[in-house]
């Protein structure tokens, strides 16, 4: 792992959405570990989304990067979305898609999985229009503000989802507690949050580039989450076996939990 934890100006600086999305998100036949990973964590927020009152007007997913993948699930179930995310090149990357432009990153093959699992294959074009559809805003958040989105206030979501994010943006548990108290505030008591964090993680890599990842355990998550006021509701560790020079990830922690009313 990186000696200095990279934080937020490192990927202000430093990292490369289109190098990202075509490391880990491609599914093509020859990265058979990225496709694991990814297959995993779209099994497991379909899951997720599947549970009951998982549904509302609004979804905030927190630390979007430059993906949709953890959207198609989520898209069934609100109204409307609005995407947050620190680093301008990703919410750029994102934007480029969502206005269908020529030369954006192609999601197809993982739409296409994803309707799989939902029982119709033929339904991907008719779901990737959802998504263009629902994502309302792509906004710039840092999530150790106590307001994420500051200066702008966001009315509180039903729902707020973050994937692969926290762990990167958290040099410490401390810090981690912080940030899950802060993006906490963007969801109505009785909403819900849904988090993919990676597990015994130190470090991913991708483009000759090393990136920090805060190395999480299932049961500190699930304190953290608890300590910013939440009750757990779900939640389930998988390990991740695939021997991949690019990260030391051990498993992937799926949750949910429910603000508690104030």
């Amino acid at each position: 792992p990186p000696a200095i934890f990279t934080e937020a100006d490192f990927y202000q600086r430093s990292f490369d959405p289109q190098a990202y999305l075509k490391e880990y998100y491609s599914l093509s036949d020859s990265q058979r570990g990225a496709n694991l990973f990814l297959m995993q964590n779209l099994r497991s927020l379909h899951k997720m989304f599947s549970l009951d009152g998982l549904r509302g007007d609004t979804l905030i997913d927190v630390g979007c990067g430059p993906t949709i993948y953890q959207l198609l699930s989520a898209c069934e179930h609100f109204h409307e979305i609005i995407a947050l995310d620190y680093t301008d090149q990703n919410r750029w990357e994102l934007e480029r898609w969502l206005r269908n432009e020529e030369g954006a990153f192609d999601w197809v093959p993982v739409v296409k999985y994803v309707c799989e699992l939902e029982g119709d294959r033929e339904k991907w074009a008719e779901k990737q229009e959802k998504v263009r559809k629902k994502v309302k805003q792509v906004l710039k958040c840092d999530v150790t503000k106590a307001n994420p989105t500051g200066p702008v206030s966001l009315p509180p979501a039903d729902c707020i989802l973050s994937t692969l994010c926290l762990e990167g943006a958290c040099k410490d548990l401390p810090t981690f507690h912080c940030a899950l108290r802060n993006i906490g505030t963007l969801v109505k008591p009785g909403g819900h949050l849904v988090l993919v964090t990676v597990l015994g993680e130190t470090y991913y890599a991708f483009n000759n580039q090393v990136f920090s990842c805060l190395r999480l355990e299932k049961h500190e998550v699930e304190v953290a989450v608890e300590a910013a006021g939440f009750e757990v509701t779900f939640s389930e560790a998988q390990a991740y076996t695939a021997s991949d020079e690019r990260t030391d990830c051990q498993g992937v922690l799926g949750l949910v939990a429910r603000r508690c009313p104030s």
